[in-house]
């Protein structure tokens, strides 16, 4: 019975989806060329290289490598093997939804428990530097001083995630496994044995990995797009002012004012248009702004967790436990991002100070020139490796002689 009420269900979201899309044609064609636009010029060109760097990485065997190296600081500290480590931090240096793909494709070659790659991709995908300092604090609220904010609230939130998130299931990896000769010695012998089982000529590896990314990132792109369409029809509709109504109940219990919940609702779909409303509000005080915008970006948005659900389901990894964690993530953040509000905002300012002394000027400037770049080059470099994609896949499909 609850399976016939779920087809129900679906069906008549399905339904009313197509309705929309035939009532608002205009609207959800512009939706959808935002969304095109989006990931062509900067989504596809900014994951790309870190997506085709790690399949070359696990390739190699390098990831195993770190792994020996980081198994004494991750297996205690959050439960999972010392490949963890890896996926951690190229899933903060090129962002949503890097750390799924990474967790799904270990979990795939048996280098994870089920266990372990619930807690690891539960804290390892997250927002990265450049769209947060570049994107949100120039672009959207013109205050590089917010990005400092927004990061460090944003990455604390995760640890503690992933601290929580070490005492989900059981698993009988956790104890950390005696280490009978040098660490060093046995990380090498164990790249070296992974590239040899694994072993393939270096253009086939190359191939591999351009071919493997273009298809994940074509896949992204597919539900940035889908996601577009739906935020725009639901707030042609009225849907999003309706759930705003419901949310303003819950945003007054923490004191925010009722300007907040339809960029919070909108947020809660996709993080960049969620985040531009909430910078664009004025009935809110700068701190007010930060901390919904601190929770939309640790929610990660239903358009990034569709991502990642179908990232998961490749390799029968449950959806569940990661859908908590970013409602736990979104706590975290925006409780950090108002414990740091007065000591890295208020107190620079009163001292005529524009930034704090350990973070230079520089740190901050950088990434919007990043960004600057791929918004000018975006477009040809998506097209010249979307044609070395054809080329790739012709050559794979072509017959022999």
């Amino acid at each position: 019975m609850k399976e016939k009420w779920k087809t129900l269900l679906l069906s008549s979201v399905i339904i009313c989806l197509c309705i929309a899309l035939l009532r608002y044609p205009q609207h959800s064609f512009e939706a959808a060329v935002r969304g095109l636009h989006m990931w062509w010029d900067v989504v596809f060109p900014s994951l790309l290289p870190f997506f085709i760097v790690s399949e070359i990485l696990i390739g190699f065997g390098v990831v195993h490598f770190l792994g020996v190296l980081l198994e004494p600081f991750m297996r205690p500290l959050f439960k999972v093997p010392g490949i963890g480590g890896f996926v951690w931090a190229m899933g903060m240096a090129s962002g949503y939804p890097a750390g799924a793909k990474l967790t799904a494709r270990l979990r795939q070659q048996q280098q994870l428990s089920a266990i372990e790659a619930e807690r690891l991709v539960s804290f390892t995908n997250s927002s990265n530097p450049l769209f947060i300092f570049g994107a949100i604090s120039v672009g959207f609220f013109h205050n590089p001083n917010i990005g400092i904010i927004l990061a460090l609230s944003h990455y604390l939130g995760n640890i503690c995630v992933g601290f929580m998130m070490r005492f989900h299931g059981k698993d009988e990896n956790d104890t950390i496994p005696k280490q009978k000769k040098s660490l060093l010695r046995q990380a090498f012998r164990a790249m070296h044995e992974t590239r040899l089982k694994h072993s393939q000529a270096i253009g086939k590896l190359l191939g591999d990995a351009v071919r493997s990314s273009i298809q994940t990132l074509f896949m992204i792109g597919g539900f940035i797009i889908l996601f577009s369409v739906l935020n725009q029809l639901l707030y042609i509709t009225n849907i999003t002012k309706r759930l705003a109504d419901m949310i303003q109940y819950a945003l007054a219990l923490f004191h925010l004012p009722s300007e907040l919940s339809v960029p919070f609702i909108a947020g809660l779909f996709e993080i960049t248009l969620g985040s531009q409303m909430t910078s664009e509000v004025t009935n809110a005080t700068l701190l007010q702004k930060v901390i919904i915008t601190s929770f939309i970006l640790a929610f990660g948005g239903f358009s990034v967790q569709a991502q990642v659900a179908s990232i998961l389901a490749e390799a029968h990894i449950r959806f569940q436990p990661f859908f908590i964690a970013r409602i736990f993530h979104g706590f975290f953040a925006s409780f950090f991002a108002f414990l740091l509000w007065k000591p890295l905002y208020v107190q620079p300012l009163e001292s005529a100070e524009t930034l704090p002394v350990w973070l230079p000027e520089a740190t901050i400037r950088w990434p919007m020139l990043y960004i600057h770049w791929i918004e000018q080059y975006g477009f040809f470099v998506t097209a010249t490796v979307c044609l070395l994609y054809v080329v790739i896949a012709f050559r794979r499909e072509k017959p022999p002689v």
